[in-house]
């Protein structure tokens, strides 16, 4: 009962139990916190008599249910006290029907090591497919202990640095982003000073993450409206494209954008790294071999990526056009991610900022990548309540016409307090790089492209 700092379930089948447990969350939430971080609601390492009585069964039968029942009672009690700040939780534990108690599940504490990077992919992809969007996992692994060399923590270890970046450009596109771990600290300027390629490429990342947040945000509303996901395995938007049926290395986010992060080492060696979760917290790691010396992480080498058939696709970045069906090759280092936009997608680019609120989107760049007809919808709201539900928030649909070259900004439809009367667009047009100033007031507009 003392692992790793003492551990006992409670019923969390009964109102009554649910309602004893949130009266010792209460004065927690009375701080204004903004999250829980509930960790280990499986229950965890519980030993007891699998036979007793909830109320719902025995434990045994409904143990699997848990989870879902202590961070549903955490939910439901805030939400009962306070409904001006949404619900968020983190939690290593899920269950189906999970997702309606505003929480996020990781994926626990994994090593650090590539084997274990290549399955978070599946792992997401899975469990986004049993109804529940959010997923996420320890950016760089969680217990990185194996690369404490030579008297030095693993961030000064370019086997972990190595590993640590190319996990944090997947956590890009996941639905949520979070660096976490045992060993070393994880905080960026840990690894290397601004002009290094790791410090660089981990800017960079963390960078796109917050420029995204127009879509990815506009994603979430229709995760909630429209019963979508973040992230979605091939087979669900080319479900003819055989090929991508048991892909476990490549994937969606959202319908727009393809991801095939970097998942093998390029520059260090490729180190075995077998951990548990007990080894791992005895803290007994011994001193080992896992180093490399006079690395240059930009050194480019080749990346096979597959594009799925029934569409053309364009480099996220460059704009570059390639024919679905097909395997290509790209050039990369330490600093690129794999991303392509699916021919006719839009896609809103936030400002450059330090904090998701820090500015408003008064000033965002509209990607538009030609090849087919597309759509999207810009959702906003006040950010961190539930007015939405009241019909409090806006959307703006735009479409592109590629026969006509034309991107259409459609009236903007419902409103909220603190709302944008006006606003500019910077439409790209990706396929030429040329740029299109919108002063967008609520009203349809049109933009067309120079052929």
């Amino acid at each position: 009962m003392d692992y790793p700092s003492g551990v006992k379930v409670y019923n969390a089948y009964s109102p009554r139990g649910r309602d004893i447990y949130w009266d010792n969350l209460r004065r927690l939430h009375e701080f204004g916190m903004d999250g829980w971080w509930m960790d280990s609601t499986e229950p965890d390492h519980y030993d007891g008599n699998m036979d007793f009585e909830t109320g719902a069964g025995t434990f045994r039968k409904v143990r699997g249910a848990y989870p879902l029942l202590t961070v549903g009672g955490v939910y439901d009690h805030q939400l009962a006290c306070d409904s001006t700040k949404r619900v968020f939780i983190l939690t290593r534990s899920g269950w189906v029907g999970q997702q309606r108690y505003g929480c996020n599940v990781w994926t626990g504490d994994v090593a650090s090591s590539w084997d274990m990077l290549r399955k978070q992919i599946p792992a997401h992809l899975n469990f986004t497919m049993t109804g529940n969007p959010n997923v996420n996992s320890d950016l760089g692994g969680f217990f990185c202990g194996s690369y404490n060399t030579n008297g030095k923590k693993a961030y000064d270890n370019p086997l972990f640095r190595e590993l640590t970046v190319r996990w944090t450009q997947l956590g890009v596109f996941t639905p949520m982003m979070r660096s976490h771990g045992a060993d070393c600290p994880r905080e960026i300027y840990y690894f290397g000073k601004k002009g290094e390629p790791v410090y660089d490429a981990l800017e960079e990342a963390i960078r796109l993450r917050y420029a995204l947040l127009p879509y990815i945000y506009s994603l979430s509303w229709d995760v909630t409206s429209g019963r979508s996901s973040f992230m979605r395995a091939l087979v669900m938007d080319f479900p003819s494209d055989k090929k991508g049926h048991d892909c476990a290395s490549e994937f969606m986010f959202g319908k727009s954008l393809l991801v095939a992060p970097v998942l093998n080492a390029c520059y260090t060696p490729e180190t075995v790294i077998d951990i548990d979760e007990n080894s791992g917290w005895d803290r007994k790691t011994a001193e080992n071999e896992l180093v490399a010396d006079n690395v240059d992480f930009m050194v480019p080498h080749k990346v096979s990526v597959y594009l799925p058939a029934g569409t053309s696709w364009c480099d996220f970045t460059t704009g570059k056009k390639y024919k679905g069906g097909t395997t290509v090759e790209i050039s990369a280092t330490i600093k690129t991610i794999p991303v392509f936009a699916r021919a006719g997608s839009i896609i809103p680019l936030g400002p450059d900022v330090q904090y998701a609120a820090e500015k408003p989107w008064n000033d965002l760049e509209v990607r538009v990548y030609p090849g087919a007809d597309g759509e999207f919808t810009l959702y906003e709201d006040e950010g961190d309540n539930y007015n939405y539900q009241k019909g409090m928030y806006s959307t703006i649909a735009m479409t592109f016409d590629n026969g006509k070259k034309t991107l259409t900004i459609n009236d903007r439809e419902g409103a909220f307090p603190g709302m944008l009367e006006s606003r500019t667009f910077r439409v790209k047009d990706m396929s030429t790089g040329s740029v299109y100033n919108v002063d967008y007031k609520g009203e349809k507009t049109s933009v067309r492209f120079d052929r």
